[in-house]
């Protein structure tokens, strides 16, 4: 007899003829779906056996996806959707290994008072990925458990642990090496290094092209530092107005702060890609008012998914030891780096 057929998002889809985001959006309890839509879909869930709705009894191994409610309040579509493809992509990845994926949102109130979701006591489960940015106190919480554990994305440090993520430092420098290929000598950099060790490597990349080109890298070009994603767009706008003279080039530490420089820039009456060239990196599909395509490195989503389910299902994801498996990202040239 073969294997059962694992229940997926997708699968639920299909039975009700909407899209797998609607889907998304109804398990996890967002805004974009009806009240009935979002009834119809739990109920489904529940009755095809999905995820946390799968039985206790008859072996399903479900792998629980904890993912910080910030990741999916962003407020522009494509970073949303980068997000989501990575989580769709985790639920693809264990499958392939014969597991559910239990998307399990970790709400602010709930990562503030060190409280786990439901999930964790109303479900069995074979491991946990922690993916992307959460406090350090609550991924501790979790870290001390006696359960498989993988970081993904982002990490702490402090907390020796399996972690898969893009290579940032090489994909960075790659990025710039690529801009000072193309003649650029003064090059700034936007990322908030403090708030992610995504950023923060990406930084470092940074440096090390500028290093090992033997260029200098200018402070008042460098804006590292940030209070939150949400003060993106006003601390870079304040940013510019302190610079009295324009770098050639900016590498973004993401395509969301290169959009966001672009548009501000406008303002101004620089024009990119014919002023001011810039980069960024993840490859989210955004577009400016003029049509113009960024420069990036393009994370593989599907890759970093697949690496993530394979520690976590090996005899590494119970280790507290700092491993980090970095996947190579690819370089995407578009219009927005332009020859100096």
């Amino acid at each position: 007899m073969g294997r059962k057929k694992q229940v997926s998002m997708q699968s639920i889809a299909d039975r009700l003829q909407i899209s797998k985001n609607a889907v998304s959006l109804a398990l996890m309890g967002k805004k974009g779906v009806s009240e009935e839509v979002r009834n119809l879909v739990q109920q489904t869930a529940r009755e095809m056996g999905y995820g946390p709705y799968a039985p206790k009894a008859g072996g399903n191994a479900n792998i629980l996806i904890v993912v910080p409610e910030r990741i999916m309040s962003y407020q522009d579509n494509d970073h949303f959707q980068f997000f989501h493809d990575m989580i769709w992509g985790l639920e693809k990845s264990a499958r392939k290994k014969g597991c559910n994926a239990v998307i399990t949102p970790l709400a602010q109130s709930m990562e503030a008072s060190l409280t786990l979701p439901g999930p964790f006591a109303d479900i069995p489960y074979q491991g946990v990925i922690l993916f992307g940015i959460t406090h350090l106190n609550y991924a501790r919480l979790i870290w001390e458990m006696d359960t498989p554990l993988v970081f993904m994305d982002s990490y702490h440090r402090e907390l020796p642990c399996p972690v898969v993520t893009s290579a940032n430092l090489g994909g960075a420098a790659d990025a710039v090496a690529y801009m000072i290929a193309m003649g650029h000598r003064e090059i700034g950099f936007i990322g908030p290094t403090n708030l992610s060790t995504s950023h923060e490597e990406r930084w470092f990349g940074y440096e090390q092209a500028m290093q090992k080109a033997g260029l200098r890298i200018r402070p008042e070009f460098c804006l590292t530092a940030s209070q939150g994603y949400d003060y993106t767009s006003r601390e870079i706008a304040a940013f510019l107005e302190g610079i009295t003279e324009w770098p050639s080039a900016f590498f973004c530490g993401n395509d969301r702060m290169g959009y966001l420089l672009a548009g501000l820039l406008k303002e101004r009456g620089v024009c990119v890609p014919k002023d001011i060239s810039i980069a960024g990196f993840d490859d989210l599909h955004y577009f400016s008012d003029e049509g113009m395509k960024m420069t990036t490195m393009r994370v593989e989503k599907e890759q970093m998914c697949d690496a993530a389910m394979m520690l976590l299902l090996s005899d590494l994801g119970r280790v507290r030891e700092a491993l980090h498996w970095q996947v190579q990202p690819t370089l995407v040239v578009r219009e927005s780096v332009q020859p100096k």
